[in-house]
């Protein structure tokens, strides 16, 4: 049996962003894309004409016009009948979604489901991804253009953190794996610099660590090992990215004496040193 595939969006993007439009009609040719896999990432669908469908972890979720809609990173997925819906994708590197946000889309104990734009919403998504698709293919090309692109991608995302805020989806039960996920991860986010242990996180939750690792693997397809680096790493590329700390203190913000190991666990994550990544986010 062959494991299912996992899309990187670095080797795509290197600002941890994509953005396309669909139309009524299109076929995407690339058969990977369509077949079924998991993201490194976050995706975002925005719905504006037509309708469509994803499978989504063995549950078929259906898109309307004028829906919102995100795919969690290690979500299983594949598209059914996109060639109807006319709207808009993007895939967001997770480091450029805040904590705040990031609790509101991997919060929810039950499948999330899309989310029913009104007009004035939906005018507002338009206008701010027209703007922000038209940027992002002219960010090489002018002054301050990343972070102009990477501004109006968190004013998207705080829109769409709003509105599943406000919205209480929990019509699909979920299994003891998925629930045990969903508690794992939050307790990560809290612990993850002083806790860096499976078993000590598979004590939290009062289960065993083989349990907890068979848990995480059939929800989303990564050990237990694979989150908490990921968390760490995470982080790591946040400061990198937004702040002014050196590698060693920012190795030390993290829970790691050593800073020197620190860096050689994030070449070996990461495929680049930490002064690497700033430099390539920041030129």
């Amino acid at each position: 049996m062959k494991d299912i595939p996992v899309h990187q969006l670095k080797k795509r993007s290197n600002i941890g962003l994509e953005i396309w439009r669909h139309e009524v009609g299109d076929i995407r040719l690339d058969e990977t894309t369509l077949a079924a896999h998991r993201d490194d990432h976050y995706i975002f669908f925005v719905i504006d004409g037509g309708k469509a469908s994803l499978m989504i972890d063995f549950n078929e979720v259906e898109f309307p016009t004028n829906t919102l809609y995100y795919v969690l990173p290690g979500q299983v997925h594949h598209a059914i009948g996109s060639e109807k819906a006319a709207g808009w994708f993007l895939a967001v590197d997770t480091m450029l979604l805040p904590p705040d946000y990031r609790k509101v889309f991997e919060g929810q104990l039950a499948l999330q489901q899309p989310y029913q734009l009104d007009d004035v919403q939906m005018k507002q998504c338009r206008e701010l991804l027209c703007l922000l698709k038209q940027r992002f293919l002219e960010y090489e090309n002018s002054a301050f253009n990343t972070s102009i692109v990477l501004s109006l991608l968190q004013s998207f995302i705080g829109i769409a953190a709003g509105c599943f805020a406000d919205s209480n989806c929990t019509s699909i039960k979920v299994s003891r794996p998925v629930e045990l996920s969903q508690q794992f991860k939050k307790l990560l986010g809290e612990h993850y610099i002083a806790t860096k242990s499976p078993s000590v996180y598979a004590g939290m939750l009062n289960v065993s660590e083989t349990y907890l690792n068979e848990a995480l693997k059939k929800v989303t397809g990564f050990s237990v090992s694979y989150w908490i680096l990921s968390e760490v790493m995470l982080e790591a590329k946040r400061l990198l990215y937004y702040g002014g700390l050196n590698v060693k203190e920012i190795a030390h913000t993290l829970g790691y004496e050593d800073h020197a190991y620190f860096s050689r666990l994030f070449k070996k994550s990461e495929g680049v040193t930490p002064l690497s990544f700033r430099a390539e986010y920041r030129k």
